[in-house]
């Protein structure tokens, strides 16, 4: 029997996808979970795989259009079958995003500006609640007036109190040179650098931000490796890092000072009574920020392989997107890039975010000497409008004072 290939339930919140890239082309021969299509959301990358084993007899969604959950997006002909005839238009969905064609086939009227005939789409909707923005305020594109996650951007790119005007960029970019212009390649930004580049803009506009700064001497876990790597790494089975120390430490501060792990929610506070971590990871399609969940009940050990898993998941394209929801602090080590020194902006709406950075040899005093010492600088950016002054320096140093005495993570001070 033919099987359609189906956008598959993409996680809490995330109602469409971009067709990102067909592995297969009609009439290839699939195998059982052998990946078929790549789908990009506003989170992941994620891989649809052949359900059974066959022949891919019929593509109907190309890359680069937009669908919905459950959105068809092929045909598969199960192996020993004939190829599957040709799908007659109650088979195929409708247009991604492309036109709003009526049943005669006649462009369907614009509707007039501010009208919706029908509710917003649910991403379009749940980000006018996170903008405080009405229906009125934005023009929808989709059919019959419904207003998509795109016409929201839209509208907030040229600003919702001016009338928007979907067919006037808000910043129209300056055109190069005809010199220039053949040597410019122009590239398609994924989904997940779209939102990225959104959500880091609106971590801006939104919070106070401000980072603080100190330096840690790295001397006492650097022995601490050396000692017990070979050990850690027999018993575990994974290598120990520093990471796991920067986690436990950071749990440390945040139980002491709560701000950090809080977050606004209109005019209240929400304080976090658990501790999940986000690790920001790098990939060559984007950052992402697997969460550590329960960090608190964890060992060193624990954290350690929990983050060596994210890290091959995500170089693999293989993350989920619950891996990477629910995180209450986050922690970016620019340092294994070799960043001396940054200010890492929040991973909204967490009201904290822990920079590393490279460790290496300067002077400093020690005992009225003056010695080389291995030393990382450490930078906090905070939300002001929830974390003080003081409550930023005090959880900085208790970051420091455990990374520099890591027996303080034995007798839990």
């Amino acid at each position: 029997m033919a099987t359609e290939i189906r956008v598959p339930t993409l996680g809490e919140s995330v109602t469409e996808a971009t067709v990102g890239q067909w592995f297969k082309k009609p009439g290839d021969t699939v195998s059982v979970d052998e990946p078929l299509v790549e789908l990009e959301t506003d989170k992941v990358t994620v891989e649809v795989p052949a359900p059974a084993a066959g022949t891919l007899s019929e593509i109907l969604v190309e890359e680069g259009q937009t669908v919905e959950v459950g959105a068809l997006l092929a045909h598969l002909t199960e192996a020993g079958e004939g190829p599957r005839p040709a799908a007659g238009a109650e088979d195929k969905p409708a247009p991604a995003r492309t036109s709003d064609a009526g049943a005669a086939g006649k462009p369907a009227a614009a509707p007039a500006a501010g009208k919706v005939d029908m509710p917003p789409a649910p991403s379009a909707r749940k980000m006018m609640e996170e903008k405080g923005i009405s229906t009125d305020q934005v023009e929808g594109s989709g059919k019959r007036g419904q207003i998509l996650k795109e016409d929201v951007l839209k509208a907030l790119e040229v600003g919702v109190s001016a009338p928007v005007a979907p067919s006037v960029p808000a910043a129209a970019r300056a055109p190069s040179a005809p010199a220039d212009t053949a040597r410019e390649e122009r590239v398609r930004m994924t989904k997940l650098r779209q939102t990225i580049a959104q959500r880091l803009k609106d971590a801006q506009n939104t919070a106070a931000i401000l980072t603080t700064f100190n330096d840690v001497d790295m001397g006492a876990v650097m022995d601490l490796r050396r000692d017990y790597k070979d050990l850690f790494e027999k018993k575990h089975g994974v290598r120990l890092g520093f990471m796991g120390f920067f986690v436990k430490a950071v749990i440390q501060a945040l139980k002491e000072i709560p701000a950090v792990n809080a977050e606004i929610d209109g005019t209240d506070l929400v304080y976090k009574n658990y501790y999940n971590i986000g690790v920001a990871v790098g990939t060559d399609k984007g950052l992402v920020v697997p969460v550590v969940r329960d960090a608190d009940r964890m060992s060193i050990a624990e954290i350690e392989k929990t983050i060596n898993e994210f890290g091959r998941r995500a170089r693999d394209g293989k993350l989920a997107i619950e891996d990477m929801q629910g995180g209450t602090f986050t922690i970016s080590n620019g340092g294994v890039y070799g960043s001396l020194m940054s200010t890492p902006i929040l991973n909204a709406p967490q009201s904290g975010i822990l920079g590393m950075h490279r460790i290496e040899e300067r002077p400093v005093v020690r005992q009225g000497q003056i010695v080389a010492r291995p030393m990382m600088y450490l930078a906090l950016s905070y939300d002001h409008r929830i974390v003080d002054g003081k409550e930023a320096v005090t959880f900085l140093v208790r970051v420091k004072e455990v990374i520099e005495d890591p027996q303080r993570l034995v007798l839990d001070l």
